[in-house]
C-alpha cells in the first residue's frame, strides 16, 4: 500500500492481527469475500471517475489532503473522543478541554450536530439522515465499503453531489492494496473509528470513548436485525481490546 505519511504513522506491529478479525468475520456471518472486494473497487471507481470528482472532493487527489488534514488535526488534539451509537446527549453536553475533537460513528453525529464540532464520521453508510445532515455541513466522512452496502453507497453519492463539497476518505476490509482506498482495520463503525487513530498514529491515552456500548444496541445505531447486532458489538469488544486492553477505563460517562 502507498502512503502519504511516513512510516510511523501507519500500523504497528500488531496490524496483521487486527486485519485477520476481518477474515474471521466474514467465515462466522458467511459473508463472501469477493463481494467485500467489489464493493471496494467500485466505490473507488465511482468516486475517481465521477466528473464533478474535484469539485465534490472526491478525487483521489482531494481525498489525500482530506486525509492529510485529519492526520494533522489528531495528532494537534489532546483529547480525541470517539462517539458511539449508545451515546446520551448528557455525555457530550459537558466542558471539554479547548484542544478536544469528536469523531463520530456513523449515525451517532446525530447526537453531536449542534452540540460540538465533529472532526469527522466513519461510516458505512446505515446513519441516514444523520450522515447527509453531516453532508451538509462539510464533514468529512470516512466512509467504508463492503459487500452489504453498495446500494446505500450509491445511494449516498447520488444525493450528495448536490451539496456542493462533501469531503470523502475511503476505507474497506480486503487484502488488496489500494494507494487512494485503506484497510485501516476493524469491522463496525465504532472499532474501526479507533482503528482508524491507532492507524494514523494517535496514542491510545489521548483517545476516550462515549456511548460505546456491547451489551445493547444504542439509539443511533442503524440495525436492522438486533441480534446480529449484539454479535457485531462483542466482536467490536474485540477488536477494541486489541488495541488497547483498558479500553473501557477511557469510557466517558454522564456523571
Amino acid at each position: 500500500m502507498t502512503s502519504a505519511f511516513p512510516r510511523q504513522v501507519m500500523w504497528p506491529a500488531t496490524a496483521p492481527e487486527l486485519l485477520a478479525i476481518q477474515h474471521a468475520v466474514r467465515q462466522h456471518f458467511g459473508w463472501a469475500y469477493q463481494e467485500d472486494v467489489a464493493s471496494a473497487e467500485s466505490l473507488r471507481e465511482a468516486c475517481n471517475q465521477h466528473p464533478s470528482a474535484e469539485a465534490l472532493g472526491w478525487s483521489a487527489s482531494q481525498r489525500k489532503a482530506t486525509l492529510k488534514h485529519l492526520h494533522e488535526a489528531t495528532a494537534n488534539a489532546e483529547t480525541i473522543v470517539l462517539v458511539g451509537a449508545g451515546v446520551r446527549v448528557e455525555e457530550i453536553d459537558r466542558r471539554w478541554g479547548e484542544k478536544t475533537v469528536f469523531i463520530a460513528a456513523d449515525g451517532a453525529v446525530g447526537a453531536c450536530l449542534g452540540r460540538v464540532d465533529v472532526l469527522c464520521v466513519v461510516s458505512d453508510l446505515d446513519g441516514e439522515p444523520h450522515l447527509s445532515q453531516a453532508a451538509q455541513q462539510g464533514i468529512p466522512l470516512v466512509i467504508h465499503a463492503h459487500g452489504d452496502n453498495v446500494e446505500a453507497w450509491n445511494r449516498c453519492l447520488v444525493q450528495w453531489t448536490s451539496m456542493g463539497r462533501v469531503p470523502l476518505v475511503l476505507t474497506h476490509q480486503c487484502d488488496e492494496g489500494y494507494s487512494d482506498m485503506h484497510n485501516v482495520g476493524g469491522f463496525t463503525d465504532g472499532d474501526r473509528a479507533a482503528c482508524f487513530l491507532a492507524w494514523l498514529g494517535v496514542a491510545k491515552e489521548k483517545i476516550r470513548f462515549v456511548g460505546f456500548a456491547t451489551d445493547h444496541v444504542g439509539p443511533w445505531s442503524g440495525t436492522t436485525n438486533p441480534a446480529q447486532k449484539l454479535a457485531k458489538l462483542a466482536w467490536m469488544d474485540h477488536v477494541l481490546r486489541l488495541l488497547d486492553p483498558a479500553w473501557k477505563a477511557r469510557l466517558v460517562n454522564s456523571e
